[in-house]
């Protein structure tokens, strides 16, 4: 810091004498000058010579002129900010105040664990927010559960890729080599047992591992095996069957599996085409696909393993081979329409549980074990021609007995009465009224629409879950 302290007389000239004193960066005060160059002491430390300022390049300036003197602060001034700390005592020093030491005087150096210490902090900083943001520091805590997927098929979509230009043969066989390779990975076969084991498919339908399959393959089964499409083997256990549709469900543990879109039998149509594709005996992860259309719907079948009726099945001609059954039928979109069975039919044509029954009874078979079947208490079959002319009836479900104290007993309904309707539901044939009923749970309330000696009735009835004896 430097002081300058102006003095002037009167007189014929001016006269102007200049103290300046400077401090050294310690802030020890060193040097005073009076205007003749002089050196002065101040507090009595000895002086140390500073350079004189000299004249400005280029102008002569008058000795004792204003011009020709150096203005600095006044020494009285308050500094806000204080005092500055020494430099050793600070983070950071000005580059006028880097000296190297003097001769004899050891170097001295600042002690570096601050800046290591505040380096590390700001690395660790720096990485935990990385990482957080990637996602690295998430991890599935012990009661979170695995996100399960159902595929559904809501809008049916072209699926072939063959090149335009391309034979009509060819383009529908490109097609159908797409399908297979599509739903190849949902497609199992089933073991069961050993020395022999029985052998069946199964599809993915949920990627936690369950399985849709027939009852007649794993029903009162021990041990089941179940051999992905990989080649995988895993150990299966059953969670229920229904032999009234032929439907079961097995599951395996772990996951995400592969799973196949789900669609609808309800919007087939006899002619369109159909695409079998099971897992065959002996030839685990290679498929078995055959071609062909859909021949008959709403087929009433009788099983040859225990003689049951079978209702509302899909009639198709495409073979269904050995160790195939409990595999997919596909729609020309690639969504799965039913389940294959190998248990009905007369081997000109292969037959399928529709795909919204066998999904109905999994939701069952997965939450009680079993499928709650409904009943309306009727016993009865197709009404024959010439009683359908007599009435007028296209055709209908022709009661043969109503079981005592059953919804339909309760709903005044008897013997002879042919029911034509389920909730405005038409119904042709008692393959219809079970397929109807299906769509119901126990204790829902119908309306049952009925003919009875020409005349058309309606009845109330809330329907019960069939008993075990029925």
């Amino acid at each position: 810091m430097t002081t300058q302290r102006l003095q002037a007389s009167t007189g014929s000239a001016s006269e102007v004498s200049a103290n300046q004193s400077s401090l050294d960066p310690g802030g020890e005060r060193l040097t005073d000058r009076d205007a003749t160059g002089a050196d002065l002491r101040w507090n009595g430390s000895p002086a140390r010579d500073r350079p004189a300022q000299g004249p400005r390049p280029g102008r002569r300036e008058a000795a004792g002129s204003i011009a020709a003197m150096e203005f600095v602060e006044p020494e009285d001034e308050h500094n806000p900010f204080g005092r500055p700390l020494p430099p050793d005592d600070r983070l950071w020093r000005h580059p006028s105040e880097w000296k190297p030491p003097a001769a004899g005087e050891p170097a001295r150096s600042r002690p570096v664990w601050p800046v290591a210490l505040t380096s590390a902090l700001m690395a660790s900083v720096v990485s935990v927010s990385l990482v957080v943001a990637l996602g690295g520091l998430t991890r599935r805590r012990s009661g979170d559960q695995m996100a399960i997927v159902e595929r559904q098929m809501v809008t049916p979509a072209a699926t072939s890729s063959a090149p335009e230009g391309t034979s009509e043969p060819v383009r529908q066989n490109d097609l159908v080599v797409e399908l297979a390779e599509r739903t190849r990975p949902a497609i199992a076969q089933v073991r069961v047992g050993r020395d022999p084991a029985r052998t069946g498919s199964a599809v993915m339908f949920r990627s936690d591992g369950h399985l849709l399959t027939n009852a007649h393959l794993v029903e009162d089964a021990d041990e089941i095996t179940v051999v992905l499409a990989s080649g995988k083997a895993m150990t299966g256990r059953v969670l229920g069957a229904d032999p009234d549709t032929d439907a079961a469900v097995v599951k395996i543990e772990g996951g995400p599996f592969s799973v196949a879109t789900l669609g609808t039998a309800s919007s087939l149509r006899v002619g369109q085409r159909a695409v079998a594709i099971g897992s065959p005996s002996g030839a685990s992860g290679t498929p078995s696909v055959t071609v062909g259309v859909v021949s008959g719907l709403h087929r009433e079948v009788r099983s040859r393993t225990d003689n049951r009726l079978l209702f509302d099945m899909v009639q198709t001609d495409a073979p269904i081979a050995p160790g195939s059954s409990g595999g997919a039928l596909l729609d020309d979109v690639g969504s799965v329409v039913g389940i294959t069975t190998a248990i009905a039919g007369d081997g000109d044509f292969g037959f399928a549980t529709p795909i919204d029954v066998a999904k109905s009874v999994s939701e069952q078979l997965i939450a009680h074990g079993r499928a709650r079947a409904v009943w309306l208490g009727v016993q009865g079959g197709d009404v024959d021609g010439d009683t359908a002319k007599d009435l007028g009836l296209e055709g209908g479900a022709l009661v043969a007995d109503v079981m005592s104290g059953s919804p339909a007993d309760r709903g005044g309904m008897t013997g002879g009465d042919v029911i034509v309707g389920l909730d405005d539901r038409p119904v042709d044939s008692m393959g219809d009224l079970v397929a109807a009923l299906r769509t119901h749970e126990p204790g829902d309330t119908v309306t049952v629409a009925y003919v009875r000696e020409g005349e058309e009735l309606t009845a109330r009835a809330v329907l019960a879950e069939r008993p075990s004896d029925e």
